[in-house]
C-alpha cells in the first residue's frame, strides 16, 4: 500500500500522482524500467538480482547514472523518484545495507531535486524505513517538509500501528489526489508502450530484515519447565544451520518457519499473479515472528522441523509440514489394479513423520498369492532412500495380492548401521530393519494366499510397516485403526492374552471402532474397561456436525475416518495441518484474537503446498482443512474460569471464519471446511510450558523423564547444570534418561481429582464452542470405581462429541523411568536447588532427534 502525506509541491507532480494513485506497482517497475535502462547514457548492472532483468538491479556500473539524464526527464524527476523508491522497495530485505546506502550516495545529487512527498512515500517501504535517516540527509527539504517527512517515518516505525491508522493515512492521500486532474498526468505520460509491457516478477526468496532479528539474537526465549522445553527443542527441532555450520538458535528456528511461511504464500501469489505486497508481507511476518518466539502459538512439530528446511526450499516436500493423513482400504476393492496403495501410501508419508489413520474396509479381498521367482532373475536393487524402501513393499505386496512374481531384494546400497540419516535426520539402522519387514510381510500373508484377506491381516500389515518406520530410526510415527463395532475379532486386538503374538507390534497403532449412534456399548466399554482400547468414532457425527452446537450441516459428508489422536475428520488420502495456541499465554482476549490470526495464516499456508500424491491434492485443494488448536486449558481455567473460556472460544472461532473468508478470497482458494480442533499436543507444549491440549496434569509437582540417544552432545551439559541422568532400563546400550523437575502451581487440579464424567463434560464443551472439527480427549478412569461406568456415559454423550478414547488411571511411578512420576513440594524445591544454569553452547553441532514414541500418557503426535 503507497500512502503519502502531501503538501503544495506534489500539485505540480501530476504526473507521478496518476501513477500512485492508480497503484500499479507494475507500472512503477516499468517506469524505472524506462528512464533508466532505455536511455542510451545509462549502464546499470545486473550483478545483485538474480533475475537478469534490470529493473530489479541497484548497482550501477557508472559513478553517477544519474548526472547524464537529459533535462527532459529530468523534468519528471519526481515520477522517476517514484520508480527509484520503488526498485528499492523491491529488493529483498536480506540485502545489503551497504548496497543500498550505495545507490543512495550515487544519487544524491539527483535526490537533492526531488519533491519531499515522494520522499514520504518510501516511509511506507519496509527497506526504505531503515534508511529514511540517510535518505533526510541526503535531500535539500524546506523545515516544514521535513518535518512533515519525520512525521511519515515516525509513524510507520511503529510497530502496533493499527489497520485504522493505515486507512486514515490513505484516505488523506486519496482526498488530495482529487484536487488534481489525472488527465493531466495521462497526457503527460502518453501512451507509452512500455506501460502495458509484462515484466518478470521478483523471484528472490522472502526474508525478514535483519534489523527486525537483530533485536532478538540476544533474547531469551520463554521455554517452560525448568529447562525441558529448552532441550526438547535443541533435541528434536533444532536443525544445524548451513551457514554456520552450528545447530540453530530459538531466534533462527522461528526465522527458518517464517520465512518458509511467507516464501510458500509468495510463490503462490506471483505464480498465479496475484499481486504480492512485499511490505504487507513484512509486517505480517514480523508480526507472527513475534507470536511464535513468544510461545503464543507454535507451528506442530512437523513445521518447526521441516517448514523453511531444504525438505520444503529444495526438495519441495510439502506433505512433510503435515501432522496427521487417513487412506481407507476400500480402495482394495474399488481399484482391483493396485490393491496395495493403501499400504504404501501409509509408508509413505509415515516416512515424512505423518502420522496415518486407515480402515479395515479392504477386508474381503480375494488374495492370489505369488508366482514362483524364476531360477533366472535379476535381484531388485533397493535404493537407499524413502522412494527405495517404499516401492521394495510395494512391489512384495503386489506379488502377493496380483499373483505376480515373488521378488527378489538387494540391500546393498542400503547405508550401514549407525550411519547419519541427512535431511530427515536420525541414524540408520541398516538394511536389517527392512529385511525384518519384508520377512514378516511375507509370514503374514502366506497363509491368506488363495483366500480372502481379513480385518485383522490389514491392521498387521500397517503395524509392521509402523514398526519398521519406528525401530529404522527414520521418523517417529503413529498410526490409528478403524474397525467395525460388531467385529469381535478387531475389539480384542490388543488384548495380548489372547492374541500375545501382537505384542511385538500391536502398539503402533491407536483402535477404534466406528461406532454407531444409538446403538448398545456393553461389548466395547466391557473391552474398554480391560485395557483402555478401542477407541469410540462417531462417524455420523463427523460427517453432519461442524461445531456440535446446532443443526447438522453435513460439511463432511465424504468423511471416511481421522487422524491417530482423532481431533480431526478426514476422507481417504486427505492430509492437514494443525497448529497450536497457548490461551493462557495471553494478557486478553484482543491479545489472543491477533494470535489466532497468525495461527491461522500459517495453517492456511502450508495448505498451498502440493503433495508428492495426486489423490492427496485433489481432497486438500478442495477442503483445504486445517486445525488450530488450543493447548493449555488446564491451566487456563485455573487461572481465568469456564465462563472466559467459553468466550474466548466463541469469539476466537468467529474470528477465524472471518479471517478465512478475507485471506481465502486473497489468495483466491477456497475457503477451509473446517478450521478448529483440540489436539493432544506433545513436545510442542513442553516448549511453551503448557499442559497439552484439554488434559489435566497427573501432578502438580512431578518428574518429566525424557529419553536421549547416549551420543548426544546435550547430555554432558545437563550433567554439568545437575540434572539427573541414569541409563535407560529398556535399552541400555542405545538410550539415557534425563529428568526434569515441573511444577504447575498449587491451585490447578489434578487429573485424579477429576472424574470420567468431569472430563468427558469438557470434551464436550470444546466440541460445542470451539471444534468444528473434533477434540482428542483420553479419558483417564479409576478402573474399581468407573470402569462399570463407561457404558451408561457413552449412552449420554454419543450425541456430544465425535470421538473419545479411555485408559485406565495407573499409579505414578508404576514402572521404572515412567515419562511421569508424582513428587511432593518438598522433592521438587530439592531437585530444583540443584540445578544451575544450563549452558549448551559448547554442545557439537547434530540434527535434530525425532521422538520414536508417545511419551505422553495421552495420545501425541508432534
Amino acid at each position: 500500500m503507497w500512502v503519502l502525506w502531501l503538501d503544495d509541491m506534489f500539485a505540480r507532480n501530476v504526473c507521478a500522482c496518476s501513477l500512485v494513485k492508480e497503484g500499479h506497482e507494475r507500472r512503477m517497475d516499468q517506469a524505472y524500467f524506462f528512464l533508466f535502462t532505455q536511455h542510451p547514457a545509462s549502464d546499470l548492472s545486473c550483478s545483485l538480482s538474480r533475475d537478469p532483468h534490470p529493473s530489479f538491479c541497484i548497482q550501477s556500473t557508472h559513478s553517477n547514472p544519474f548526472t547524464s539524464i537529459s533535462p527532459k526527464i529530468a523534468y519528471f524527476c519526481s515520477f522517476a523518484t517514484i520508480c527509484l523508491l520503488f526498485l528499492l522497495s523491491s529488493v529483498q530485505p536480506s540485502s545489503s545495507s551497504s548496497t543500498l546506502h550505495q545507490m543512495l550516495g550515487h544519487s544524491r545529487h539527483f535526490l537533492r531535486k526531488i519533491s519531499v512527498n515522494t520522499l514520504t512515500m518510501a516511509a511506507t517501504t519496509h527497506t526504505m524505513v531503515e534508511l529514511g535517516p540517510r535518505v533526510l540527509a541526503t535531500c535539500s527539504m524546506r523545515k516544514r517538509s521535513r518535518i512533515t517527512t519525520m512525521r511519515a517515518f515516525s509513524s510507520y516505525q511503529k510497530e502496533d500501528a493499527s489497520l485504522e491508522e493505515e486507512d486514515s493515512l490513505k484516505q488523506q492521500f486519496d482526498n488530495a489526489f482529487q484536487r488534481h486532474d489525472p488527465s493531466a498526468a495521462k497526457t503527460a505520460i502518453g501512451q507509452q508502450t512500455f506501460l502495458q509491457t509484462p515484466l518478470p516478477q521478483d523471484t528472490s526468496p522472502f526474508r525478514l530484515t535483519d534489523n527486525f532479528l537483530q533485536q532478538y539474537k540476544d533474547k531469551s526465549p520463554p521455554f517452560g519447565f525448568n529447562g525441558l522445553g529448552e532441550i526438547v527443542y535443541r533435541r528434536t527441532y533444532s536443525r544445524v544451520d548451513l551457514e554456520t555450520g552450528k545447530n540453530e538458535e530459538w531466534w533462527q528456528t522461528v526465522a527458518r518457519v517464517v520465512n518458509g511461511t511467507f516464501n510458500m504464500q509468495k510463490r503462490w501469489i506471483q505464480e498465479h499473479r496475484l499481486g504480492w505486497n512485499a511490505w504487507k508481507a513484512q509486517k505480517s511476518a514480523q508480526e507472527m515472528y513475534k507470536r511464535i518466539f513468544d510461545m503464543k502459538f507454535l507451528p506442530p512439530g512437523r513445521g518447526l522441523w521441516a517448514m523453511g528446511s531444504p525438505i520444503t526450499e529444495h526438495k519441495k516436500l510439502f506433505a512433510a509440514l503435515n501432522n496427521c493423513a487417513f487412506i481407507s482400504t476400500d480402495v482394495m476393492k474399488s481399484n482391483s489394479s493396485e490393491p496395495s496403495k493403501p499400504f504404501y501410501f501409509l509408508m509413505d508419508l509415515s516416512m515424512l513423520g505423518v502420522g496415518v489413520g486407515f480402515d479395515t474396509k479392504g477386508a474381503g479381498y480375494h488374495v492370489k498369492g505369488p508366482k514362483p521367482t524364476p531360477s533366472e532373475h535379476t535381484p531388485l536393487i533397493i535404493e537407499d532412500s524413502r522412494e527405495g524402501w517404499v516401492e521394495s513393499v510395494r512391489v512384495l505386496l503386489d506379488a502377493h495380492f496380483l499373483g505376480k512374481e515373488r521378488p527378489v531384494f538387494d540391500y546393498s546400497q542400503i547405508r550401514p548401521k549407525g550411519a547419519p540419516i541427512r535431511g530427515f535426520g536420525g541414524i540408520s539402522s541398516g538394511p536389517e530393519t527392512l529385511q525384518t519387514l519384508h520377512r514378516e510381510l511375507e509370514k503374514i500373508l502366506a497363509p491368506f494366499d488363495g483366500k480372502a484377506l481379513t480385518a485383522r491381516a490389514i491392521v498387521d500389515v500397517m503395524n509392521l510397516i509402523g514398526k519398521c518406520i519406528v525401530s529404522g530410526n527414520v521418523r517417529q510415527t503413529a498410526e490409528i485403526a478403524f474397525g467395525e463395532y460388531n467385529d469381535v475379532e478387531f475389539m480384542d486386538l490388543k488384548n495380548y492374552d489372547l492374541n500375545p503374538e501382537r505384542a511385538a507390534f500391536g502398539w503402533t497403532s491407536n483402535n477404534s471402532v466406528f461406532a454407531k449412534v444409538g446403538m448398545k456399548y456393553g461389548e466395547v466399554a466391557k473391552r474398554i474397561a480391560h485395557n483402555g482400547e478401542p477407541g469410540i468414532a462417531f462417524l455420523h457425527n463427523m460427517k453432519a456436525f461442524s461445531r456440535m452446537n446446532s443443526d447438522e450441516d453435513w460439511k463432511d459428508r465424504r468423511a471416511a475416518g481421522g487422524n491417530p489422536c482423532l481431533e480431526q475428520t478426514l476422507e481417504s488420502y486427505e492430509l492437514c495441518c494443525l497448529v497450536e495456541t497457548f490461551p493462557n499465554n495471553h494478557e486478553d482476549l484482543d491479545d489472543y484474537l491477533k494470535t489466532l490470526k497468525m495461527a491461522y495464516l500459517y495453517a492456511k499456508t502450508v495448505t498451498l503446498g502440493k503433495t508428492h500424491w495426486a489423490e492427496s491434492n485433489r481432497v486438500m485443494l478442495r477442503n483445504r482443512r486445517i486445525g488450530c488448536s488450543m493447548s493449555g486449558i488446564a491451566q487456563f481455567v485455573t487461572n481465568r474460569g469456564i465462563e472466559e473460556l467459553r468466550r474466548w472460544c466463541n469469539t476466537g472461532y468467529h474470528a477465524i471464519q472471518e479471517h478465512d473468508r478475507s485471506f481465502s478470497d486473497w489468495l483466491a482458494i477456497p475457503r477451509s471446511i473446517k478450521t478448529t480442533s483440540v489436539k493432544p499436543s506433545g513436545t510442542v507444549s513442553l516448549l511453551a510450558g503448557a499442559t497439552p491440549g484439554l488434559h489435566y496434569p497427573e501432578s502438580r509437582h512431578y518428574i518429566r523423564r525424557l529419553r536421549m540417544g547416549k551420543s548426544s552432545s546435550l547430555l554432558p551439559p545437563l550433567i554439568e547444570a545437575g540434572y539427573k541422568v541414569e541409563v535407560s532400563v529398556d535399552d541400555p546400550e542405545n538410550t539415557m534418561v534425563v529428568e526434569f523437575p515441573v511444577k504447575l502451581g498449587d491451585n490447578i487440579r489434578t487429573a485424579s481429582e477429576l472424574s470420567m464424567w468431569e472430563q468427558l463434560s469438557l470434551a464436550a464443551f470444546m466440541q460445542k464452542y470451539w471444534a468444528d472439527n473434533q477434540v482428542s480427549c483420553t479419558v483417564t478412569f479409576d478402573p474399581e470405581k468407573e470402569s462399570t461406568q463407561i457404558e451408561h456415559a457413552l449412552d449420554y454423550f454419543q450425541y456430544q462429541l465425535k470421538g473419545i478414547s479411555f485408559l485406565p488411571r495407573l499409579p505414578m511411578g508404576a514402572f521404572k523411568q515412567m515419562p511421569y512420576e508424582h513428587i511432593s513440594a518438598e522433592e521438587y524445591e530439592q531437585m530444583v536447588s540443584k540445578i544451575k544454569t544450563l549452558d549448551t553452547s559448547r554442545a557439537s553441532a547434530a540434527e535434530p532427534t525425532p521422538d520414536k514414541f508417545c511419551e505422553n500418557s495421552v495420545c501425541s503426535l508432534s
